[in-house]
């Protein structure tokens, strides 16, 4: 039997939390150096990661793309969460949250800075007019969700797959907490997408383009491989959508743009240009040290 843990009166940070995403966690904010960002030919700069928050919205970008919008090319830069990259002067500026996504819109006459991914997915619906219904139920089932996605996906990243997947010793409470709250949050979405096509209703929308990297990417397999462990097959509705928009041809695109995990075949480390799909080598999709 362990001594159970007592809080002290006053926490203090005087020790690493441990597990494999400690160096990047600490109490303050803020830069702990200088290093400006590059920005290259596009109106868009992205600064990124292939993590679920990072491929929404390069999946947006590469719909807008599909649909045709010249003026949603983007150049897409890594930044490397493990590395401390984040934490870089230029990123904070843009970001003073340090987390990934970021961007940099210079299509006006003065950049906008945009941070949190959803705030980025709605700037780009209502800049281009795409993904996001103007007025009425649609709109609001759209905002709903996307909103939902906001609120929900911290127990599942943060929570199940924190404890589940990367913590330095396994908490039977911590796991069976967080895989019931994510088994739950799996069931809303069941029901839900029993009743329509897509989340928002009958179209494809932010809202689907904000779930899908958390909560398809889970049914799939594709997260913490804990799809057995949570019995994802059980929710037939998730996974119909799940397959339905992983399919789409911008989303097998949008989900491995600054990917550096995985199957080689399935990283873009950066992205400039839509040739750079077709151009990728062999020296390019190595995984980076220390991913």
């Amino acid at each position: 039997m362990t001594d159970e843990y007592v809080p002290p009166k006053v926490w203090t940070w005087n020790k690493a939390s441990g597990g494999r995403f400690a160096n990047i966690n600490r109490p303050i904010a803020g830069p702990t150096h200088d290093k400006e960002l590059p920005i290259g030919k596009h109106p868009l700069q992205l600064y990124s990661l292939g993590t679920p928050n990072g491929q929404k919205v390069t999946i947006m970008l590469e719909e807008l793309l599909a649909r045709g919008h010249s003026g949603a090319e983007y150049d897409a830069w890594l930044i490397k969460i493990g590395d401390g990259d984040q934490f870089g002067s230029g990123f904070v500026a843009i970001n003073p949250n340090s987390k990934i996504p970021a961007m940099v819109d210079r299509s006006g006459p003065e950049p906008i800075r945009l941070f949190e991914s959803g705030s980025i997915l709605f700037h780009l619906a209502e800049k281009f007019g795409e993904f996001l219904p103007k007025s009425g139920v649609g709109r609001a089932e759209t905002m709903n969700w996307l909103f939902w996605q906001m609120g929900s996906a911290p127990y599942l990243g943060g929570g199940f797959g924190h404890f589940y997947a990367y913590a330095p010793t396994k908490i039977e409470y911590a796991i069976d907490r967080f895989a019931m709250e994510t088994k739950r949050q799996l069931d809303v979405l069941d029901r839900r997408l029993a009743e329509t096509e897509y989340l928002a209703g009958s179209d494809y929308t932010i809202a689907d383009m904000a779930v899908w990297p958390w909560y398809g990417g889970l049914a799939k397999g594709l997260l913490y491989g804990s799809a057995e462990f949570l019995a994802v097959h059980e929710y037939k509705n998730v996974n119909r959508w799940a397959d339905q928009i992983g399919q789409r041809p911008a989303v097998k695109r949008g989900r491995i743009v600054n990917r550096l995990q995985g199957d080689p075949a399935a990283q873009l480390h950066e992205r400039h240009d839509a040739s750079d799909f077709e151009l990728r080598t062999q020296d390019k999709l190595q995984p980076a040290k220390g991913a």
